[in-house]
């Protein structure tokens, strides 16, 4: 499956955490897997991405607070979402890159923080 496939989103307090998880296809050679989101009304924003080396990069926002991982082997990447504030409520995107270059967004997952 080319399209990544988002689970995790839902509501959660302020102060609260959430887990959002992308999957692949294995057989896909990912160069990078990252996080967007998009508030209403918003540009959609880099929230992290990291590569198959491991580098990772945050928005400042959230530096701290979110921490993006991947496995290889399985062609997932999460985000964990701790501490969480009313700001970080948008739709949620993973986007992968493939070694050749082709990039590929998901459906887009809700996240809400609100008390």
């Amino acid at each position: 499956q080319v399209q990544p496939v988002e689970s995790g989103g839902g509501l959660a307090q302020p102060g609260g955490s959430l887990r959002l998880s992308c999957a692949v296809s294995r057989s896909l050679f990912t160069h990078a897997m990252g996080w967007y989101r998009q508030a209403p009304g918003k540009q959609r924003e880099l929230v992290a991405q990291i590569t198959t080396g491991g580098s990772t990069n945050y928005a400042d926002s959230v530096k701290g607070r979110f921490t993006i991982s991947r496995d290889n082997a399985k062609n997932t990447v999460d985000l964990q979402m701790n501490s969480l504030e009313p700001e970080d409520t948008a739709v949620y995107y993973c986007m992968i890159v493939l070694v050749i270059g082709s990039r590929y967004w998901g459906q887009g997952t809700q996240v809400t923080v609100s008390s």
